[in-house]
């Protein structure tokens, strides 16, 4: 089995979703299965990222750090950017303070509302650029795969990377994934299709 190592992402500060208490949720929403017994409407999404914004904006705040925040709703879920400034430190090694930081979010949320929140935290556009390079690695290792007809086993990722690997790997024919091991440790295997 051959591993491949994911590159680091030095820059300024999303499945995508950890499985926590707060949000309810566990491999069946990383991989994209299963729903929630009731889907919120928009505006109860919208309300989720505007409490969340309101809280990471208050945390900004308190670290004497600028940018500018804006709250959606993409994909069904709610959504809070922030952009501007030096957002870097806000970001961490590999996402980790980004999903510290979500999850906190999701945590005000929840306190709030009642309601776990699938909320998506993104700072200076780390997410997007992670998902273009998560792809090139599962791009990389799906044709390590069908050259030499072995499982290539991935680094340690966090559930948002995890997931943006399935997605370009589900999308390719000749191939599966799935997620092996325990949180922080949780990898993914790329296998020929049976």
């Amino acid at each position: 089995m051959t591993e491949t190592s994911i590159p680091s992402v030095e820059q300024s500060v999303d499945e995508e979703i950890e499985p926590t208490a707060a949000t309810g949720e566990g491999e069946a929403a990383e991989t994209g299965a299963g729903t929630s017994k009731k889907a919120a409407s928009e505006s109860e999404l919208f309300a989720q990222s505007e409490i969340a914004a309101d809280y990471i904006e208050g945390l900004l705040d308190i670290l004497d750090y600028d940018g500018d925040i804006d709250e959606l709703v993409s994909g069904g879920r709610p959504v809070v950017e922030v952009v501007g400034g030096r957002l870097q430190n806000l970001v961490g090694q590999r996402g980790a303070t980004l999903e510290a930081l979500q999850e906190l979010a999701r945590l005000a949320v929840f306190r709030q509302t009642g309601t776990p929140s699938r909320l998506l935290l993104d700072v200076g556009g780390y997410r997007a650029t992670r998902r273009k390079e998560l792809a090139a690695v599962a791009k990389n290792a799906v044709e390590k795969v069908k050259e030499h007809g072995e499982p290539v086993r991935l680094e340690p990722m966090s559930a948002f990377e995890r997931k943006g690997v399935h997605d370009v790997v589900n999308a390719m024919s000749g191939v599966e994934s799935e997620s092996e091991g325990v949180e922080p440790n949780r990898r993914i295997i790329v296998r020929p299709a049976d």
